[in-house]
Formats: C-alpha cells, structure tokens, sequence
C-alpha cells in the first residue's frame, strides 16, 4: 500500500515509521492515507503557544489537526449536533481513532453544577470530555454542526475552566485543552477571537468522507433496494 498509494520516499518513510510506531493495522493504514494524516497534523488554528509553556505547547499542537475525517458520518443527516453526537458514540472506536492515538473516552454530556456562592445554581454540559493518556490531559470537545463564530470560543473557554477547576490534579496533568470542531471557519475570524481567550483552544473543520470516496458509495435508494430484495428473498 505504501508504494501503490503514496508517489514519494518521503511520505511513505513518515506512515511507515507512524504505522510501525502506533502498531497501525492495514485497514487504519489505508484510512490515515486517504485522510492525508501527515498534511493535517498540527494544522488547526490554536492559541497553545501564547497560553502554554513549552515543551507543552508544542506536545499539545500535536493532538489536533485540521479537518478531522468521520467517515462514519457519511450517511448521517446532519441535523442538530446531537445527530452527529450520537454518530459519533455509536462507532466511538473509529472516533477515537480519528482523534489519535492515545486518546481515551471519558464521558458524553460530562455535567457540571456551577453555584454563583449565593442562591443560584447553573449548570454546564460538555458534548465529549476525552483525556489523551501519553501526555496526561483532558481534552474538551465542543462540536457545532454550522460554520465558526466566536461565540463558541467563549463557550468551550468556560467548559475548559471548569475541567480545569474540578477534574484537573494539577501535579500529575497537563493543562487541559479544547477542541472546537465546526462545519466551516473564517481561519481570519478564528485567529483573531484566539488571539482573546486565555484557556488553550483549537479550532478545526469536521466532515464526513471525503466527496471522492463518497461518490464510491451505494445510493440510500441502492441500499433500500438491495434491503427489500434480501427480504424478499428470506421470505420466499
């Protein structure tokens, strides 16, 4: 697969050392390839290095890239982003995956109770709290199914913060991050409104497969027919 899919020396030395260091099957191989892994690493829109010390803003520009590849939401309509949510838990191995190795599920609608110190209680509600294991931290996902606004910045800022406040064991983890993944970004907007927060964001495209490998794929009607004939069939 390396030499008949990749076309120079150095691209197949990079996903043969990351296939032999990650212990990647065939089947990952091929879909780390057609994603094209190696020119979307690190690529996200982040602030890590403004609010993150080194060594650790580089580790943690590690863990994100720009656009995450679902193929399971190829055939999901993409209503609300409890639609694509749910997509995403139903096949939360591939989802893992995608967000690298590592990367280990914590919770779905992770609920915070936030008291004002008076008589006043408020609650808030992370799509996905995920914690990558190597480098012993908890990564915030914050998924929106329209395009980039800032807004969402101060949303996943504050889900931030509050890991941060109630989960963190500051002498054992690293700073948690966030990760925005949206339907469409202004990269000039989102360097802009990163250039404001203090907790350590990213801001990525998600989408589902690629529109080449999507044109490979039966039609919901080709699938309704084979469906129906199979039937037929058991029932003859």
């Amino acid at each position: 697969m390396l030499l008949d899919r990749l076309n120079t020396r150095e691209d197949r030395d990079w996903y043969a050392a990351r296939a032999a260091a990650e212990g990647w099957k065939r089947s990952v191989l091929e879909h780390f390839i057609k994603v094209d892994l190696k020119a979307h690493i690190a690529a996200a829109p982040t602030n890590f290095e403004a609010v993150l010390a080194p060594p650790d803003s580089e580790l943690a520009q590690q863990l994100v890239k720009d656009p995450y590849v679902f193929e399971h939401l190829a055939l999901v309509g993409r209503v609300t982003e409890r639609d694509v949510e749910q997509a995403l838990m139903d096949r939360l191995q591939d989802t893992l995956l995608e967000f690298g190795r590592g990367m280990a599920f914590v919770g779905r609608q992770v609920r915070f109770e936030v008291p004002d110190g008076k008589s006043r209680t408020d609650e808030l509600v992370l799509d996905l709290l995920l914690f990558h294991i190597p480098q012993a931290r908890y990564v915030v996902v914050e998924l929106k199914t329209g395009a980039f606004q800032p807004a969402f910045l101060g949303q996943l800022s504050a889900y931030v913060g509050v890991v941060e406040d109630k989960l963190r064991d500051k002498a054992k983890h690293a700073p948690t991050i966030g990760m925005l993944l949206c339907t469409g970004k202004n990269d000039a907007i989102v360097h802009y409104t990163l250039a404001n927060m203090t907790a350590a964001l990213s801001v990525a495209d998600y989408e589902g497969l690629p529109d080449d490998a999507r044109a490979a794929l039966p039609s919901a009607d080709e699938l309704r027919a084979v469906v129906a004939e199979e039937v037929g069939k058991a029932a003859r």
